[in-house]
Parts: C-alpha cells; sequence; structure tokens
C-alpha cells in the first residue's frame, strides 16, 4: 500500500507540470486569501502590542470608581497626596514614585489624508520619568517645566503632520513647540503628545484636576496591600488596575471588531479559493483519468489514488501559502497607521506586526483550503470508471 501510494505521489507530482496554467490559478487564489489573512491578524498583533503597557506587575493604574477610560475619570490634589502617601508606593529620592497625570484631546491632521484626528496629549509632572522609567527620548530634549514645550511619540510623529522636531503647533489660542521625540517599546504612549501638567491645566481649564495616577510599587506583592487601603479610604472612591489589565481590556473591543469584519472577507475569499481549487483538480483529474484508470487496472487501489489528489491539492497550497505569506511580510509588517479608539475616543496610531506565527496560521488556513478543495475531486478520482474510461477513444 505505502509503495502504491508512493508512486501514485510521484506521478501526479511530476504531471503537475503539464497543467501549469491551471494550477496557477489555485496558487493565485490562496495567495490572496492568505494575504488578507494575515494582514487582518497582523493589525490584531499591532494593536495588541501599541495597546500595552510596562507588563511590570509593579506598575498601576488608579482610577475614579465607575469609569471606563481615562477620559471619564477625575481626581483633585488632595486626593492625589492621599494616594501617593498609600503604603506599598515605591519612594526615590524622598519621592513617591506616583505620576498624577492629565488628559486632553487636540485635533491634528493625519499625514496621509490631511483629515483632522483627535489626538491624546498628556500632561505630566517631572516624577512621571521616575514611574514611566522604559520611556526613552530618541531625539530633541524634555520638555522644560513651566514652558509651552511639548514631546512626541515616534508612532505619533509618523502618523500626525506638524509635529516634526522644532516644528510650532496651535491648538485654541496657543502655541506649543516640539522639542522631543520620545519611544517606549511601541506601547500605545508612543502614540501621544506629552507636555507639562501645570501649563496645560489653566489652557484646558482644569485647575488642579487630573485624570489618573500612575504609581510604582515598591515591589509586586504590595498590589494587594495598595488596592485595599485605597478602596477602603473613606476620602476616595477608586479603582485599582495592573497598567497591563487597563490597556489590554482598552484594546479588547477594537480588536473584536477588526477581527469580525476581517474574519468574514477571508471567509468569503476563503470560499472563492476553494470552488476554484475544486474547479481546478476536477481539471487535473479528468486530464489525468486514462493514467488513472490505467492503475486501477494494474491493481492500484483507490486509497492511493485519494492521496495523490490531495496531495496535489496541498502542494499547490503551500507553495500558494509561502507566497502570501511573504508577500503578507514584505508589504505589512512595520507598517505604520491609527484607528480611532471608540472607548478613548481619540486616535491609536500602531504598526502593523507580521510575526512568524501568524505566518504559520496562514499556511495552515492555506492546507485547510487545499483539503477542501481536493476532496470531492479525490472522491471523483477514487471512484472513476476503469473500464470504461480505458474503452474512450
Amino acid at each position: 500500500m505505502l509503495r502504491q501510494m508512493f508512486a501514485v505521489l510521484v506521478i501526479a507530482l511530476r504531471s503537475m507540470r503539464q497543467r501549469l496554467g491551471s494550477s496557477a490559478v489555485t496558487v493565485a487564489g490562496v495567495v490572496g486569501v492568505v494575504i488578507v489573512f494575515v494582514a487582518i491578524l497582523s493589525i490584531t498583533q499591532g494593536l495588541t502590542t501599541a495597546m500595552r503597557a510596562s507588563s511590570d506587575p509593579r506598575d498601576v493604574l488608579v482610577l475614579r470608581a465607575g469609569s471606563d477610560t481615562e477620559m471619564t475619570s477625575g481626581f483633585y490634589l488632595e486626593h492625589v497626596r492621599v494616594i501617593a502617601d498609600a503604603p506599598g508606593v515605591a519612594r526615590e529620592d524622598g519621592d513617591a514614585l506616583a505620576s498624577p497625570e492629565l488628559l486632553v484631546i487636540v485635533n491634528q491632521p493625519l499625514r496621509r489624508s490631511g483629515v483632522d484626528a483627535n489626538v491624546p496629549m498628556r500632561g505630566v509632572l517631572p516624577i512621571a520619568f521616575k514611574v514611566h522609567d522604559h520611556l526613552e527620548i530618541i531625539a530633541g530634549r524634555r520638555f522644560v517645566p513651566g514652558r509651552n514645550e511639548i514631546i512626541v511619540g515616534r508612532a505619533a510623529q509618523q502618523q500626525y503632520a506638524g509635529l516634526d522636531l522644532g516644528a510650532t503647533v496651535s491648538w485654541g489660542p496657543d502655541r506649543w513647540t516640539v522639542v522631543g521625540v520620545f519611544a517606549d517599546d511601541h506601547s500605545v504612549a508612543e502614540g501621544e503628545i506629552w507636555c507639562d501638567a501645570a501649563v496645560a491645566q489653566p489652557v484646558y481649564h482644569r485647575k488642579n484636576s487630573y485624570q489618573s495616577v500612575s504609581v510604582r510599587l515598591a515591589s509586586a506583592d504590595q498590589f494587594t496591600r495598595f488596592k485595599d487601603a485605597l478602596t477602603t479610604d473613606p476620602r476616595l472612591n477608586v479603582i485599582v488596575r495592573h497598567r497591563s489589565q487597563y490597556y489590554a481590556q482598552q484594546s479588547e473591543q477594537l480588536r473584536g471588531v477588526i477581527r469580525n469584519v476581517g474574519f468574514v472577507v477571508v471567509g468569503l475569499m476563503g470560499l472563492c479559493a476553494v470552488f476554484v481549487a475544486v474547479n481546478t483538480i476536477y481539471t487535473a483529474v479528468a486530464s489525468r483519468s486514462r493514467e488513472i484508470a490505467m492503475l486501477r487496472a494494474l491493481g492500484f487501489g483507490p486509497l492511493p489514488v485519494v492521496v495523490s489528489v490531495f496531495a496535489e491539492a496541498i502542494v499547490l497550497s503551500v507553495i500558494g501559502g509561502a507566497i502570501g505569506g511573504a508577500i503578507a511580510y514584505l508589504a505589512f509588517d512595520g507598517f505604520q497607521t491609527s484607528t480611532f479608539n471608540m472607548q478613548a475616543l481619540s486616535q491609536v496610531a500602531f504598526a502593523f506586526s507580521v510575526t512568524p506565527a501568524l505566518i504559520g496560521e496562514g499556511m495552515a488556513c492555506a492546507v485547510v483550503l487545499g483539503l477542501l478543495g481536493g476532496a470531492l475531486p479525490a472522491v471523483r478520482a477514487a471512484r472513476l470508471p476503469s473500464v470504461l474510461v480505458l474503452r474512450e477513444p
């Protein structure tokens, strides 16, 4: 049986050269499906990478109870002091590593389309750079407290016009100068603009209020102690989350929408690719009917014939999957774009991320298409009436 399967398989693969035109159509169909499939997954992968903060379990975010996002949260300075004095907060040079942060939305045109987009601008105090110690200035310098200066994330600089180093932008009656560009390990912060909170508060009529407080704990096991101290304090009404947990929840709805819409498109394209593969392989079976009938007459069983048909379908699909994966990687990996985050009511800048795992999933998708496309032709080949075929002129 194994010898028969191997012999028939070799004959089938060698004869594929005689059907290059129809085989190329099948390969092209699979290529298109895999490109779209990998592109959709690379969007969700890029969003997952962007919509995350430090995975350090010491990094936590404090919001007002009942708030889904920073935009709906709010604290006054006296609340910030209570949070900074809570047990478990790390200290450096005598300063509590608790960063009160103001978040406002500014309008800035997208580079590609020129359409105005809602860009998050975060007002911070100098302590923020100790709490967010993974943030680094990659061009220019930090803003000077008390001045109308901003630093922009590298993703924001690539996506929005007018944020080049040294440029001046106007929001309302105020003008701001871009003095630095920062990186933050491809996190969501790279799509933001940062400024001095003390300057932004009067400009946006926030007095001494903030949206959230980012805290660095002394150790990971201090989380429960810190959380219990804040949630039981009668002066506060807060929720405490790990920063990574907060941003994962922020991206969940957006990723779900992209996945659902994308998989509908992939499903329709995949269905078309299966029909193309069925038609192509039916044609291949028809062109090999006399060959298959001769093999059956010589004593070859139906299973080797079925295996040969499936093998041809899978080979074509694997070729298409490899080409599609390579094109998707070259075309989309690292491609910078932005989308509207409905939960935060602002743009999120991110880059497509085509990983080896995604290409592997694309190859698996291609193999599934090959199996589906080869099923019916394989059954027909196995049931081919040998005597009638050999009698044909």
